[in-house]
């Protein structure tokens, strides 16, 4: 049996983790849940928005699926999402994007994005003075190292053609510079059979809408990967199209790129395409890509036969989408 705790956190996340956790025990009886509060309901509870009892419950778990968290704006805020990629050395963001709705004027397209997760702009290190605030923005050999090899083992290991390193080192010379250098060095030593390509961000995120098609596997730092993970989002039809993945050496945190929505919350349409194949990605990492796959093929299965979301116009919410998901994994 594998464990897997469940965070359904704010806003959409209790819904669209509910559709996930359905599809889930329809796909797998292979799997234990449990769950734990995080966000703003762990905040009423225990006056922090992750507790360490949760942080070791999902340490005692083999991965866990978490769906959203609402920002606060109180000074004093402290973001369990970038509490917990730290806490548990989850230096891996992965996020696939693949076109399932054929949309007018948006070419298909099906990348793979390897963001840096633990340092870049993301370090919440700021300093106030009487002008204004400054940023740290911390780049670092071993970070750059090691979210490298895994695209280039990412890519080995699923077919991958090609590895593009996104970066701005042509303004930012010696931060990004160092990563881009990096690159170099590692695609030269290690990605044999790889081909190996170089974009900055902006070009990139212009590429991403316009011509897709040169992408395979994107690896870059945190803040670019954020953005462009949502450009292609964007273009594959929505955040809802989005799963994510982060990953370390030992834990792993399944979610949705999406936000926790709460303009739509309680009201049954939000999408939980991006949940179920966020849980897909989670089956395959956990050791069973079988029934991973069979989530993704009858999620796929859901859109090739016309059938639409409400936030693409179409008819159904949430509930008659997994309805459909889960008929489609029983076939």
């Amino acid at each position: 049996m594998k464990k897997v705790c469940v965070l359904p956190g704010d806003g959409i996340g209790p819904e669209v983790i509910e559709c996930a956790v359905k599809v889930l025990n329809a796909a797998s009886d292979q799997l234990e849940f449990v769950q734990a509060d995080i966000g703003q309901a762990e905040y009423r509870k225990s006056g922090t928005h992750l507790s360490r009892d949760t942080l070791d419950l999902m340490k005692s778990c083999d991965s866990s699926l978490f769906g959203a968290v609402t920002t606060s704006s109180s000074p004093d805020y402290e973001s369990p999402v970038l509490r917990f990629r730290k806490e548990l050395n989850l230096y891996v963001n992965l996020r696939p994007v693949k076109t399932l709705v054929h949309l007018p004027q948006r070419p298909p397209l099906d990348v793979v994005i390897v963001r840096e997760n633990s340092e870049g702009m993301y370090t919440q290190q700021e300093q106030y003075d009487d002008k204004g605030v400054t940023t740290l923005r911390r780049v670092t050999r071993e970070a750059s190292d090691r979210i490298v090899r895994y695209a280039i083992d990412y890519a080995r290991k699923n077919g991958r053609r090609k590895v593009t390193c996104v970066h701005k080192a042509n303004v930012l010379r010696a931060s990004d510079g160092l990563f881009l250098s990096i690159f170099r060095e590692l695609m030269s030593s290690e990605g044999s059979g790889l081909e190996a390509s170089e974009q900055l961000v902006d070009s990139a995120a212009m590429k991403l809408v316009t011509d897709p098609a040169e992408f395979d596997v994107i690896v870059t730092l945190n803040l670019y990967g954020d953005i462009l993970s949502d450009v292609a989002a964007g273009v594959a039809g929505g955040l809802g199209f989005a799963p994510s993945g982060n990953l370390g050496p030992k834990y792993s945190v399944f979610e949705p790129a999406h936000g926790s929505a709460p303009d739509i919350a309680g009201k049954g349409i939000a999408n939980p395409t991006a949940a179920i194949l966020a849980a897909a990605l989670m089956l395959r990492h956990i050791g069973l890509p079988k029934e991973g796959q069979a989530v993704e093929r009858a999620v796929s299965e859901f859109y090739s036969s016309g059938h639409l979301t409400s936030d693409l116009g179409g008819r159904h919410g949430s509930v008659s989408f997994t309805e459909h998901v889960l008929k489609n994994l029983g076939r």
